[in-house]
């Protein structure tokens, strides 16, 4: 790779030529990932790429005046500390905040790397035009700021923030309300189980740990297995995965912790049971409550789905333990 500092003005004008231009698609390709679902700040981008564009041309229109016609074929991974972007496959999906934060970053990476190439610019005209684009990628973001406020009214804005509520319910809330409660609710009867048969605290809690990373486990690979969200708009099926085996694993974990109280305290078996059962309850009311705040359920049906269900499911394994 080569120094920046050891760039010539041709070199430096063909970079930054090359650079416009991939900035220009970048915003492109968002525009077109945010089309279905976010149409009006898809426009915002369209805009962007437009003066991208725009700031390509005044690059080309110097660099064919002063070198001619022909660009040494020079990229950014060509130069040691150049600004660089993310691959573009890796920019499909992602949520409208974090492509708000990657325009952020890329603008002042642009604005850095203006000024730089203006500071080592020996022609006066060149080093004009670098400190007008550093001013220019400067002014970006208020640029886009204030396209943004004309482009997207009051109910463009509230439609675009019911879509990406809908989106993270998807995406977050509905898998990992699914691991909380198959971690919380299916590791019930073993863990009970285990503590009314053996009157041990380690190893019910054993019992309680293999059995909430096995659950979490087969909950994460069920789950991204079951969809690829292409279709859904349900996001990357591996990070779905992630957050349903995450959720269970938790979920399960929640009451095996108090069985780690020591065998050796007086009355040990009893505490430890207390206390799960105490976690017991809070994880059932809050399982309660996410679903009636994020999946649009009734509350007292959800707290009749979740709180009886977990009571019934903890009173069988009370009771095969017991037996």
């Amino acid at each position: 790779m080569k120094p920046f500092s050891d760039l010539s003005e041709r070199e430096v004008l063909a970079a930054a030529i090359s650079a416009e231009e991939e900035d220009s698609r970048i915003y492109a390709t968002f525009a077109e990932d945010l089309q279905e679902r976010y149409p009006d700040t898809a426009r915002v981008f369209e805009a962007m790429a437009e003066q991208e564009r725009g700031h390509r041309h005044r690059l080309l229109d110097l660099y064919e005046q002063r070198f001619g016609p022909n660009l040494p074929p020079i990229r950014r991974e060509d130069v040691k500390g150049f600004l660089k972007r993310r691959p573009v496959w890796l920019t499909k999906n992602l949520s409208l905040d974090v492509i708000r934060r990657e325009v952020e970053t890329m603008e002042l990476q642009a604005q850095r790397f203006y000024i730089r190439a203006a500071e080592q610019a020996g022609d006066v005209g060149l080093r004009r035009l670098l400190a007008d684009l550093a001013e220019e990628e400067k002014d970006h973001e208020q640029y886009a700021a204030r396209i943004t406020t004309d482009i997207l009214n009051h109910d463009a804005r509230s439609a675009e923030d019911a879509t990406q509520r809908r989106l993270f319910v998807l995406q977050y809330v509905q898998p990992g309300l699914a691991g909380l409660m198959d971690g919380s609710v299916s590791t019930l009867a073993p863990l009970f189980a285990a503590a009314f048969a053996t009157h041990n605290n380690w190893q019910t809690f054993l019992v309680g740990l293999a059995a909430s990373i096995g659950a979490g486990i087969s909950m994460g690979f069920a789950e991204a297995l079951s969809d690829d969200g292409s279709l859904t708009g349900r996001g990357s099926p591996w990070l779905r995965g992630f957050v349903c085996g995450l959720m269970t694993t938790i979920g399960g974990l929640g009451h095996s912790v108090p069985y780690l109280v020591p065998d050796e305290w007086a009355n040990a078996f009893w505490i430890a049971t207390a206390i799960a059962g105490a976690v017991v309850f809070f994880e059932l009311w809050a399982i309660a409550f996410i679903r009636a705040r994020y999946m649009d359920t009734p509350f007292l049906q959800a707290v009749f789905q979740i709180v009886l269900g977990g009571a019934i499911v903890l009173a069988v394994g009370i009771l095969i333990g017991a037996a």
